[in-house]
């Protein structure tokens, strides 16, 4: 990403994407002590945190501890959420922060995916982030943390 579109993205999640942005902000603070890096205009973090990986604006956040491909796959799949907080702005949060929460968190939806083997990416919105992380991700920093020797399966 050249340094034009790194400017108008960031300025695009400070403004139109301003309630995630500022949510996103608040946990890279909380998370401040934890390895960051850039990730064409987001900003990635490897948090310490017994849960997921989440986009808030341009804030990435992914477990430490994953296998360098899986750390792979989850930052292109959180890179493609953070397009998804440019494109829908004010939106994001209830276009994909809530369904996004409920399919991985709800009992109901974990034992479906489970019991039906269905991908965790084959559902709205995280089929569209994929496809957005697999067009933009690859042309940035594959395995960006990949280089710790902490790795686990």
């Amino acid at each position: 990403m050249n340094r034009w579109k790194i400017a108008l993205y960031r300025f695009w999640q400070w403004t139109w994407g301003l309630p995630q942005t500022l949510v996103g902000l608040a946990m890279a603070i909380k998370y401040r002590r934890c390895p960051r890096k850039r990730v064409g205009g987001a900003v990635a973090t490897l948090h310490d945190g017994d849960w997921g990986g989440v986009s808030l604006g341009m804030f990435i956040f992914v477990p430490k501890g994953l296998r360098s491909e899986r750390e792979a796959a989850l930052l292109s799949h959180e890179y493609g959420h953070t397009f998804q907080s440019a494109l829908l702005g004010p939106l994001y949060l209830l276009l994909v922060g809530v369904p996004s929460f409920l399919w991985a968190n709800l009992p109901r939806n974990v034992q479906k995916r489970s019991l039906r083997h269905i991908p965790y990416e084959a559902h709205y919105p995280e089929n569209w982030a994929e496809k957005l992380g697999n067009k933009h991700f690859p042309k940035v920093q594959p395995n960006l943390f990949s280089s710790r020797p902490e790795e686990k399966p």
